[in-house]
């Protein structure tokens, strides 16, 4: 496992290295002044120069993308070119709300994705295989922003049982802290947070679904078909024969054989669900990191883009090498194959 564990560290610091130095670039494949364009300052301003000096940009390249990760670890982000405020302050805003919607949606999926595909591989080509399989395929064809609008107008214009667009009503006047609805609802002093706890869930709800609706049908689809290839096993039909129940089998033998192509497939699940941020958020007005940089590439904000962009890449990718590490640790014969052995 130690070895799998240094594979991983240096495939994530490769990535890493290889990102920042795509962020980096941007400053110059963007029109513009590249100082302007990594910084956010313009060049009628009075301090212009001394920035140039301190991001390095009266000398090499290389020099400059030393400046560039020094300031990346500093902090210091440069302002943005719209409203002229601090790109890191905004981002401890904004990545906590997008990190609860996501964690929330990704844990829905979860919770409900691998059962229903274990119930339709049990009831296979029978009524309930039926239904699942229609649900899923359903899921899977409809586009993620129709599903939203629609969801906007069936669930919270026609039937009114949530809101249309927001983390939680203004008048409860919540101080964003941490950025995340809920902390900030239990850190403030407001004599009203029973109701602005539940007011925040009902502005929860709808987005979250919308979200958890392409990860829930993959997983669902996936643990539907692994389950239907380990049933067929023979060492299946040999647990069955030695007397072993169909609850015993299923779980002693079905589910965490299932489990494993699932489990691999984690990743690509959460990588679907972070680009379907940058929808769900616009559309529901969500203040996180997608609509933050979706509106920052309408407007050129290139400072922001920058930034948008290497932290959801950077998340993506912990991602995809923790599950790596999970697959791995909890599957001997897959650590097999990282040693290609």
């Amino acid at each position: 496992m130690n070895r799998v564990f240094a594979r991983q560290l240096s495939l994530l610091l490769i990535t890493l290295f290889l990102l920042s130095v795509f962020t980096f670039s941007l400053s110059y494949w963007f029109p513009g002044n590249p100082v302007t364009n990594s910084s956010g300052v313009s060049t009628e301003h009075p301090l212009f120069t001394e920035i140039a000096e301190a991001r390095g940009f009266q000398s090499h390249i290389g020099h400059q993308y030393i400046a560039y990760l020094q300031h990346l670890f500093q902090g210091d982000w440069g302002l943005s070119l719209q409203d002229n405020t601090p790109i890191w302050q905004e981002f401890k805003l904004r990545f906590p709300a997008t990190l609860e919607l996501a964690i929330l949606a990704m844990a829905f999926a979860l919770l409900f994705g691998p059962p229903l595909g274990f119930i339709a591989a049990i009831y296979h080509r029978r009524f309930a295989d039926h239904v699942i399989t229609s649900f899923s395929l359903s899921g899977y064809s409809i586009p993620v922003f129709w599903l939203a609008q629609l969801s906007i107008l069936v669930f919270a214009l026609v039937l009114g049982w949530v809101p249309i667009a927001g983390q939680i009503n203004p008048l409860f006047d919540i101080v964003p802290v941490t950025g995340s609805i809920f902390i900030d609802i239990f850190l403030s002093d407001s004599p009203y947070r029973a109701a602005a706890l539940l007011n925040a869930l009902q502005h929860m709800l709808l987005p979250m679904l919308v979200l958890a609706s392409t990860p829930l049908v993959l997983l669902t689809r996936l643990t539907r078909s692994a389950a239907i290839d380990v049933l067929k096993q023979k060492y299946v039909k040999g647990a069955y024969a030695r007397g072993l129940s169909r609850s015993e089998v299923f779980f002693r033998h079905v589910m965490p054989n299932a489990m494993q192509p699932v489990l691999r497939q984690m990743g690509s699940a959460f990588n679907l669900l972070i680009t379907n941020v940058l929808i769900i958020e616009l559309i529901f007005s969500w203040p996180g990191i997608g609509s933050w940089l979706v509106r920052s590439i309408f407007e050129r904000d290139y400072p922001v883009i920058q930034g948008g962009l290497f932290i959801l890449a950077t998340l993506i990718l912990f991602a995809n090498i923790m599950m790596n590490l999970v697959h791995a640790w909890r599957y001997p014969q897959v650590r097999q194959e990282f040693y290609a052995s």
